[in-house]
């Protein structure tokens, strides 16, 4: 079984011991948007140019993160979408898709 497969099962296990259910989808997709905001934030403040309050350096990035997944692992397991399956589609679109995109762009070269 793939990592995202047991991942997305270990969250639906969690939602039905600890979480009676799943919020609606609407309800979700707000909290994604709220998660994603707050690791905008981190990177903005540890990585841009805004300075960072004492207060935020005490956030772990890889927490926030992990909000993140989990709600988009939450609106996977309710709307029926296979992550993994999906993943690794969209993976192998990209690798043929961009394999030369990438080596090619001016860019990108050190």
């Amino acid at each position: 079984m793939d990592a995202i497969t047991i991942t997305q099962e270990r969250v639906d296990r969690w939602i039905k011991e600890h979480g009676v259910r799943y919020f609606n989808e609407l309800t979700n997709m707000a909290q994604l948007t709220e998660e994603v905001g707050e690791v905008a934030r981190i990177i903005a403040r540890r990585y841009g140019e805004q300075s960072e309050k004492p207060s935020d350096k005490e956030i772990d990035l890889g927490e926030e993160l992990a909000d993140v997944l989990f709600v988009v692992l939450c609106l996977a397991n309710q709307t029926g979408v296979d992550l993994q399956a999906a993943f690794d589609r969209k993976l192998e679109h990209k690798s043929s898709r961009d394999h030369d995109r990438h080596h090619n762009n001016p860019k990108l070269k050190s």
